[in-house]
């Protein structure tokens, strides 16, 4: 049985309706639902209990923007993505086998969740300045972009720089690209998640009590999906985006600074 609070539960209501929001209408949403999840369980169980809830929102974003993928743009990003999973696969069985009084899986959320902010801050100061544009922009935006979302569900702000910044592709297409790219990923990462399950019962990624809390936020997701199409043509995003950043890296912070102490 789930023995959430009731703080709990609101936070994980806010984080299911900001999914939504970010897979159909404004895409910096998402980072927020990272340490929110992480506030709710522990940074391990917050990653497993984020992925049921993100394949649900993709299917939202794929139905509206599927037509207007750039396949051949993540052709490109596949090798490299695939490298970083790898390596975040790596990460997350080393830190399920160790015992230890710190939570460093939290630590490692925390720690990423401020980095994809300060990326995505650094990009709106210099803007095209900030974008690589060369071989190992993309090598480097892949296998980053596959390490982070693995380890923490984060790789969106990375997305970003590469699909629109480098790429500069328009608003029809960054949407149907980057739905395409969270789907086939995330779906990717599910077997992943419950292969080191099995291995580390222990330390699971994946539970029942999960799968039950994600069941509870779909209603959630849907309503946070027809939001944002709503949303989109109607709100400042450049306002909605500060907040969104201002409360992600509030929440970050406080995921490392209970580390620390």
């Amino acid at each position: 049985m789930l023995n959430l609070t009731v703080e709990q539960w609101l936070i994980g209501g806010l984080a299911a309706l900001m999914l939504g929001i970010t897979k159909t209408g404004i895409p910096g949403a998402g980072i927020l639902v990272v340490p929110l999840m992480a506030l709710i369980f522990d940074g391990r169980l917050s990653v497993g209990a984020t992925l049921p809830l993100l394949i649900f929102g993709d299917l939202f974003a794929v139905f509206w923007y599927q037509r207007h993928a750039r396949w051949e743009r993540l052709y490109e990003l596949f090798p490299w993505i695939i490298g970083g999973m790898v390596v975040g696969m790596g990460l997350l069985w080393y830190t399920g086998a160790q015992a230890s009084s710190v939570n460093w899986l939290n630590l490692i959320i925390g720690i990423l969740v401020l980095m994809m902010l300060l990326i995505s801050v650094a990009r709106r100061i210099w803007k095209d300045s900030f974008t690589p544009n060369s071989r190992a922009g993309l090598v480097s935006a892949g296998t980053l972009a596959g390490f982070a979302t693995t380890v923490s569900n984060s790789a969106g702000p990375i997305m970003s720089i590469y699909l629109s910044g480098m790429l500069r592709l328009p608003k029809q297409e960054f949407m149907g690209t980057s739905a395409w790219y969270f789907f086939i990923f995330n779906l990717t990462k599910l077997p992943i998640y419950l292969f080191l399950t099995w291995i580390l019962p222990a330390q699971p990624l994946i539970t029942r009590e999960t799968l039950l809390f994600d069941l509870w936020m779909l209603p959630l997701i849907l309503t946070g999906a027809f939001l944002g199409k709503y949303l989109l043509p109607r709100i400042s995003e450049v306002w909605f985006d500060a907040v969104v950043l201002i409360l992600s890296g509030a929440a970050a912070l406080k995921l490392i600074l209970d580390q620390l102490h």
